[in-house]
């Protein structure tokens, strides 16, 4: 039987990055905030099976597999013993326990009252929560003056591979292997399945990455494309592009074998499904509220995250674009100012990406591509890594720097980095773009040496010698 409703200020829906960083802002202005998480632990995709435990993951499999020091001149540091998965996922289980009590002890600093439960609405300003395992048994109400939907995303579970019991994994149940695998397959040459790819194939196990379209990624450079393409080849990866998976047989304590639309069958230890992610709508019964959503199933928001509710915002995966970690706090932060009718400023205008993928991958701002669309002339300036002193060094001769300038005035419009440390190193161009940064500041900026931020200046130089040229 439900307790007697509570009131709040605020209830938000949604313990993930957006929902936690509204709830942080809040707690500074005194409000009375409640936090409702569908789990014990706070931090939602970003901390528990996402962001931060793929990239621990990347960072234990680069240094378990020596993958990242095989380049240095007599060095051999390669894989010379069995990994185990408490290798393999000890130190994502550490850095992840981490991130909760810290999450945990920040949001009790604010005095936040948090609740573990799945929230649905029964009227527009009252959620009643059904409990989840090991927390409170009992059905909680909660009214809320306003409201934050921040429930984040799932991946999809497609029937062809998940209406049978095997050895199929997707992005969440992937750190519940009980064995690193020999082979895999992946489903899906996106930003997750790269990632997850370039992982496991640094870990020793057989590769093989099955996808519709004919190449990766093609919001990316084309040289970027390339570049990642061979490297992943290099590192042992198999592409099977033009393939849809037609039938998914488990096979018994042996993994699966799948079909293939025009290719002959794979048979392999494991598979991980990495087929795209949808809002995570489905529980909080939005019609009750009066919330709008799209055709694709993301709640519908204007500019300041505000449903067509007033008094109810959403921010995050739910939706949609760009759906990432980095954005979604930054997006709770601003739904709930603009609650609290504070002035602010709107989410920067251009955002930087990283994909973890063996090389690591970031840009930010324009491509070749896109500024030919636009009809925009432009100059390229490159950089490699291979003539630059820290690339030696560590032992990085494949990554490169390239730099996309607006031709009239030489002003810095877009970032493509592929190589060790691109995630971040791209901020220096992202804080150039923003700030409008032209080629000849970029050639008399003093970057460290040996460094690879000194590959800005070099590819400044390279576009300035293009447009002389031209």
């Amino acid at each position: 039987m439900a307790n007697e409703p509570r009131n709040y200020d605020y209830v938000i829906i949604g313990g993930g990055p957006a929902g936690v960083y509204g709830a942080l802002e809040l707690g500074e202005h005194g409000k009375s905030v409640a936090l409702i998480n569908n789990a014990l632990a706070l931090g939602g995709a970003g901390v528990n099976t996402g962001t931060i435990p793929s990239k621990t993951l990347r960072e234990t499999a680069l240094a378990l597999s020596g993958l990242r020091s095989r380049n240095l001149y007599g060095v051999d540091l390669s894989l010379h013993r069995d990994i185990t998965v408490s290798d393999f996922l000890g130190h994502e289980q550490h850095v992840r326990g981490a991130f909760n009590n810290s999450i945990a002890n920040r949001v009790e600093a604010k005095r936040i009252d948090v609740y573990a439960g799945a929230a649905a609405f029964t009227d527009p300003h009252t959620v009643e929560l059904k409990p989840v395992a090991d927390g409170p048994q009992e059905t909680q109400v909660l009214r809320g003056e306003n409201f934050l939907l921040a429930t984040g995303s799932s991946p999809n579970r497609p029937d062809l591979f998940f209406s049978k019991k095997g050895e199929i994994y997707d992005s969440d149940t992937v750190l519940e292997l009980d064995r690193i695998p020999k082979s895999m397959a992946v489903i899906g040459a996106g930003v997750i399945g790269s990632e997850y790819a370039c992982i496991f194939a640094a870990l020793g196990a057989k590769v093989h990455v099955v996808d519709g379209h004919d190449g990766l990624m093609p919001f990316l450079d084309a040289e970027i494309v390339k570049a990642l393409t061979a490297a992943m080849e290099k590192n042992g990866i198999t592409f099977h592009w033009k393939q849809k998976v037609t039938a998914c047989e488990p096979i018994e304590n042996d993994g699966a074998r799948l079909t293939l639309s025009d290719e002959p069958p794979l048979s392999v230890d494991a598979v991980l499904v990495a087929a795209g992610r949808h809002s995570n709508i489905e529980c909080l019964n939005l019609s009750a509220a009066g919330v709008t959503t799209d055709p694709k199933g993301t709640v519908v928001v204007d500019d300041a995250y505000r449903t067509n509710v007033p008094h109810i915002y959403a921010a995050g995966d739910i939706i949609g674009y760009p759906a990432l970690a980095s954005t979604s706090m930054a997006q709770g932060r601003l739904a709930v100012r603009h609650a609290l009718g504070l002035a602010d400023p709107a989410l920067a205008p251009v955002l930087p990406t990283g994909i973890y993928t063996i090389p690591e991958i970031s840009v930010a701002g324009e491509s070749e591509a896109s500024a030919q669309k636009k009809g925009i002339p432009i100059v390229v300036g490159l950089a490699k890594y291979s003539a630059n002193a820290r690339g030696q060094i560590i032992g990085d001769l494949d990554g490169f720097l390239k730099l996309v300038f607006r031709r009239e005035d030489m002003q810095l419009i877009g970032v493509h980095v592929i190589g060790e440390q691109a995630t971040e190193i791209v901020h220096i161009g992202l804080l150039g773009i923003l700030t409008g940064i032209k080629a000849e500041l970029l050639v008399d900026i003093c970057f460290n040496t040996p460094t690879l931020s000194m590959c800005y200046k070099m590819a400044a130089l390279d576009a300035i010698r293009h447009a002389g040229k031209s």
